[in-house]
């Protein structure tokens, strides 16, 4: 489950410092200065505000969660990957022009902004990844779930579990080594 927290992570992470770093080459209309001191307050403001979302549902739901039954479908971490990232690039691939487009006006904020969206899901995972090791389980949403609304959403309404050495994730959804 942290792992499909963690896959929108890194390309909004990477797209947002590209930005910023695009971004600060021109001066703007604002200045540098004003840009980039909004885009940290952005940057601060989006790392807590995604972190802190739904750590109620997600605390909920790893509170009920039961054991996985050999009938439940478990993704491989490559697969929920590609998965979440195709169903979400469409906001994913407009996040680097857009954040460079608007350095011409308030520079780097945008990036920043869209960095700290990323970094704060990156956090939100590593909390999801302390509570698995806490609890000595694995956090699964079963594959037959629609990707809408994401490993909290609607339409999840149980989370399944393993043991800590299932699967080829460790916790918080970071690859296995």
């Amino acid at each position: 489950m942290a792992v499909a927290v963690r896959a929108t992570a890194a390309p909004l992470w990477w797209s947002g410092i590209l930005g910023a770093a695009v971004g600060t080459l021109s001066p703007g209309l604002v200045g540098r200065r004003v840009g980039l001191l909004a885009g940290a307050a952005l940057f601060l403001v989006a790392a807590a505000a995604v972190f802190l979302a739904r750590r109620g549902r997600y605390a909920g739901l790893a509170a009920g969660a039961v054991r996985a039954a050999r009938a439940d479908i478990l993704q491989d971490r490559a697969v929920t990957i590609r998965n979440r990232r195709r169903a979400r690039r469409w906001w994913l691939l407009p996040a680097f022009p857009v954040a460079v487009a608007s350095s011409f006006a308030v520079p780097a904020a945008v990036g920043l902004l869209v960095a700290g969206l990323g970094a704060g899901l990156w956090l939100k995972a590593v909390w999801i990844g302390r509570r698995e090791v806490a609890d000595d389980r694995l956090l699964w949403v079963g594959a037959d779930r629609p990707a809408r609304g994401g490993p909290a959403g609607r339409h999840v309404t149980a989370y399944r579990t393993t043991g800590i050495a299932a699967g080829d994730a460790a916790p918080g959804g970071a690859r296995r080594r």
